[in-house]
């Protein structure tokens, strides 16, 4: 109830809210008796994120034209942080599925997004860019403009990095990805492909931290190569957003309260009986939601060496009962990777 309450104000990634959330997991955990979790001796720990903000008035260029301006005729929806440049690549957006990405270029999506295909050309665009176009430029739809609005809240995602750690390639993270307008789409439709597209953007970097809970539970195997568990979720959520009927906070019971509330129970019961044979690390991260990056960081700079983590549960979204599993059964995601849901199953637990 505290978690997902109005005071947490949605629990914002790298927000003084996700801060206050990581200190009540945090106190919590030491009322249950729970060790500090990290060397330091402390339940939390820091890490500091680095996040551009954009000034407005980018510029979209290439050679023999009028440079286009932002908002006007186009919008950024996604950043890097940085001015990007790439070679012209047009590609239908019936065909982005068997399209051969080139390395560095700018990807020109001719074609509508309808309802029907926002999903999958998200999905598609994500996958994409692993392939590191440096530009991905869409032409205006409803379903992109609402998108836009619903979603990002009419304000551009931009990449932060967590300091301390390698950066990853997730998802469309390291592409830019632009809405042209529809004016502006037909400018681009005349240019030759390989023809050079500059988007041209302003930016100051804004420090901000997140913070992880860690709390430990010690086995009575305390040896320097003893196998531990990790009990895990993410306390941050999306804050502060669009509004909708009026309310403007995002309270995030479901993602990830409930998860966050499993790993305190669990915690609280577990601390409660016997002394157990392995040690078990209780982590809630912060800034989930920007990706990963309490988690991230919390890999990077673990309380013991990783390979004596011998298994993770992650619990993330249990509030509600998911529409591919039965009635009262949990989905286990990771089931392929090892025989840990198997053995679960086994001895009983409802998952699958």
């Amino acid at each position: 109830m505290f978690l997902a309450s109005d005071a947490m104000r949605g629990r914002g990634s790298a927000t003084p809210d996700e801060w206050i959330a990581a200190t009540y997991v945090g106190s919590e955990f030491e009322s249950y008796g729970l060790k500090p979790g990290l060397p330091d001796g402390t339940y939390i720990q820091r890490a500091e994120v680095v996040q551009p903000v954009l000034q407005g008035g980018a510029t979209l260029t290439f050679s023999g034209a009028k440079a286009l301006q932002e908002p006007q005729d186009f919008q950024i929806l996604r950043s890097t942080g940085e001015s990007v440049s790439g070679t012209l690549q047009k590609i239908a957006v019936a065909d982005l599925h068997n399209a051969q990405i080139k390395p560095g270029s700018a990807v020109y999506l001719t074609g509508e997004v309808d309802a029907a295909m926002i999903r999958p050309v998200l999905r598609a665009i994500s996958t994409m860019s692993n392939n590191a176009p440096a530009l991905i430029l869409l032409v205006e739809s409803k379903p992109l403009e609402d998108f836009f609005e619903q979603r990002l809240g009419g304000k551009t995602m931009v990449d932060s990095h967590v300091v301390g750690v390698a950066p990853t390639s997730t998802g469309f993270a390291r592409s830019t990805v632009v809405m042209l307008s529809s004016g502006a789409a037909q400018e681009l439709s005349k240019l030759p492909d390989a023809a050079e597209i500059h988007l041209d953007i302003k930016a100051h970097q804004n420090t901000r931290y997140t913070y992880n809970a860690v709390g430990l539970l010690t086995g009575s195997d305390m040896g320097p190569s003893a196998k531990v568990l990790l009990l895990s979720a993410h306390l941050d959520h999306l804050g502060i957003g669009r509004a909708v009927n009026g309310d403007d906070i995002y309270n995030g019971a479901n993602d990830d309260a409930s998860g966050t509330t499993a790993v305190m129970e669990l915690a609280h019961a577990l601390a409660a009986g016997p002394q157990p044979k392995r040690s078990i690390y209780f982590v809630c991260y912060g800034s989930e939601e920007l990706g990963g990056f309490g988690s991230s960081y919390f890999r990077d700079h673990p309380p013991v060496p990783l390979h004596r983590i011998v298994a993770n549960l992650e619990f993330e979204m249990i509030g509600n009962q998911d529409p591919k599993m039965p009635k009262g059964r949990l989905l286990l995601t990771g089931w392929d990777r090892s025989n840990l849901g198997p053995t679960l199953v086994a001895h009983g637990a409802l998952l699958g």
